[in-house]
């Protein structure tokens, strides 16, 4: 039986689909076009059994991660406070990537304590709550301590490190003597440190005329560096003089 390669291939549809296959048998030996129809009907075919699964389409569904709660800062320190007064410091809750329910918290330390915020509270994503963290130590020393948040993220309890020193108001004062200056002054400026060589923080409000200054804040267990100015009539404030340095018991 002899066949003959047509000019023009008719698209391929679903309702052609078993004669072009029967086509596609006998084609095969045709000399003329056969590279280009063979080349055409094979992608028309391909194409038609992709689309006809439905595996080719779909839509992803994205998920968002868990739920977690973010406390800011990571860890506060107070530095040192005199017992009887109180420092207190802000901090942060915020629930990412989903809401979250904050049930409760829970502190430990000597002289700590929240305030602020009342629970349960319920953060929606993305936004935060503001509280407050109070030291009021009632004893000397190092205060080390912690917040624990209990809540229905991921990541639950979420932790705070709190740190302060309670001090105590030293009964000492330091007793400052120096040489008046050659040149004539209206007073002397006195400036006091805790690091050696400075930075200092001025000490008197106002120059004083004499020549000695007695300073009654310092604290115990403390080193404190000072030194002095003078300061003439149109106000002009000399450099700093040489240092002393007074260790508080």
């Amino acid at each position: 039986m002899s066949y003959h390669c047509p000019r023009d291939a008719a698209p391929l549809t679903s309702s052609n689909l078993d004669r072009h296959h029967e086509e596609w048998i006998a084609v095969k030996n045709c000399k003329h076009r056969t590279g280009g129809y063979l080349l055409l009907l094979g992608l028309t075919i391909a194409v038609f059994i992709g689309c006809g699964g439905g595996a080719g389409t779909g839509t992803k569904s994205v998920t968002g991660g868990a739920a977690q709660l973010a406390v800011s800062p990571s860890s506060m320190n107070f530095g040192s406070v005199l017992v009887g007064e109180s420092k207190a410091l802000l901090g942060t809750l915020t629930a990412t990537n989903a809401s979250v329910t904050v049930s409760s918290a829970a502190w430990s330390g000597q002289g700590y304590s929240v305030s602020g915020i009342s629970f349960p509270i319920v953060l929606p994503a993305g936004q935060g709550i503001s509280f407050t963290v109070t030291f009021a130590p009632q004893a000397t020393g190092n205060s080390p301590g912690s917040i624990n948040f209990v809540s229905s993220a991921s990541n639950s309890p979420r932790s705070q490190v709190l740190s302060g020193n309670g001090t105590q108001l030293s009964t000492h004062s330091v007793n400052l003597s120096w040489d008046p200056s050659a040149s004539q002054v209206m007073g002397y400026n006195v400036y006091r440190g805790i690091k050696n060589g400075g930075p200092y923080s001025r000490l008197t409000s106002t120059p004083q005329p004499s020549t000695s200054y007695d300073d009654v804040t310092v604290q115990s267990g403390l080193t404190y560096f000072y030194v002095t100015t003078a300061v003439d009539s149109d106000w002009k404030e000399s450099s700093y003089s040489n240092q002393t340095a007074a260790a508080i018991p």
